[in-house]
């Protein structure tokens, strides 16, 4: 993946929010394949950076690479947190985002991820959904490539 494609996220996040400044980001995903934890030149890494760097926080979760990311971006400071788990991550956040197709992402309790965001909103990287499911759960969906984005109720 080229370093442009790996902001697409981020460029539809800002064109969603306008300002990312004290925005907090959910991301699932942080290793380069499933089934390990080598997080070099990751799209995670690229969103968790720019983010980072325009003033949001984020709230990170991979089922095998949180001891790397926390090698990584532990000095960080109050800006970026790791979690236990994927609900953990999207609690309180104002958006998921999703940069790895872990198997566990695949199928998430759609109406828990709705209480525990502040909006129901996806940005997903990987197309892990069904845009007319999301839509029937309210979600406002942006997926990447050949996903359909919709707007929620």
């Amino acid at each position: 993946m080229n370093a442009r494609q790996k902001e697409v996220l981020v460029r539809r996040m800002r064109r969603h929010f306008g300002e990312l400044k004290g925005r907090t980001l959910a991301l699932w995903g942080l290793a380069f394949n499933p089934n390990t934890d080598d997080m070099r030149e990751v799209p995670a890494r690229t969103i968790i950076d720019l983010l980072l760097a325009a003033g949001a926080k984020v709230r990170a979760y991979d089922p095998v690479a949180l001891e790397e990311a926390r090698r990584i971006y532990g000095s960080r400071g109050s800006g970026f947190m790791l979690c236990r788990n994927a609900y953990e991550t999207a609690e309180g956040a104002d958006a998921l985002a999703i940069a790895k197709e872990w198997q566990e992402f695949r199928s998430p309790d759609f109406d828990c991820l709705k209480e525990l965001l502040k909006a129901p909103l996806i940005f997903d990287g990987r197309n892990l959904y069904d845009p007319a499911v999301l839509a029937r759960f309210g979600f406002t969906y942006y997926g990447l490539g050949r996903g359909k984005s919709v707007e929620g109720a």
